[in-house]
C-alpha cells in the first residue's frame, strides 16, 4: 500500500471526529477548518512515524492539539487586525450545534476557560481516553482529571445557574 492509499486508509476516516473537536474548541468553522487542514497536512509529513495499527484518532488529536499551541503562538507575535465598515458589528452564520437544539450547552462549552474546554471536548466528546488526552497536551493524567472535573463542574454551574 502506497502512502496515499495507507493515509486515506487510516487517517482520512476521522475527519469528522477531529472537524467536530477543533470547532469545539475555537467556536468558529472557519478557524476549525484551518487547524484540520494543518493537522492533516502535518500528518501526511509524519505518516511514515505513524505505526500501523495503534490509535490513529490519539495520534491526530495530539497532532491537533499542536497545530493549535503553534496558532496562539503567532497569534500572539501579530496584532489583530479589524476590518471596519460603517455597517456595525458583524452577523456570524447559524451554527450547526446551535440549530440542532443545544444552545446553551453550546454557549456554556464555548464560555469555559481554554484548558478545560479542551479537555472535556476530549473526554466527552471525542471519547479519548485520559492516557490519550494526557499525551495529545503532554500533561501529566492527574492534570488531564483535574481538568476535566473542573470543566464539568463549571458547565454543571453554567447550565443550571448553581455554583458548586
Amino acid at each position: 500500500m502506497d502512502r496515499d492509499q495507507r493515509f486515506e486508509a487510516e487517517i482520512l476516516p476521522h475527519l469528522r471526529s477531529l472537524f467536530g473537536a477543533a470547532y469545539r474548541m475555537t467556536g468558529n468553522a472557519h478557524d476549525a477548518e484551518d487547524l484540520v487542514q494543518e493537522t492533516f497536512l502535518r500528518a501526511h509529513r509524519a505518516l511514515d512515524r505513524f505505526a500501523t495499527g495503534t490509535n490513529a484518532r490519539a495520534w491526530l488529536h495530539t497532532i491537533l492539539q499542536r497545530v493549535r499551541t503553534d496558532a496562539f503562538r503567532r497569534k500572539k507575535r501579530r496584532p489583530e487586525t479589524v476590518e471596519l465598515t460603517g455597517e456595525g458589528p458583524a452577523i456570524r452564520p447559524a451554527q450547526d450545534a446551535l440549530a440542532s437544539g443545544h444552545e446553551d450547552l453550546e454557549r456554556a462549552l464555548a464560555a469555559l476557560p481554554e484548558v478545560f474546554r479542551t479537555a472535556v471536548v476530549l473526554r466527552d466528546l471525542q471519547e479519548l481516553s485520559y492516557a490519550e488526552i494526557a499525551a495529545a497536551l503532554s500533561v501529566p493524567v492527574g492534570t488531564v482529571m483535574s481538568r476535566i472535573h473542573r470543566g464539568r463542574a463549571l458547565l454543571r454551574e453554567a447550565l443550571t445557574g448553581r455554583t458548586t
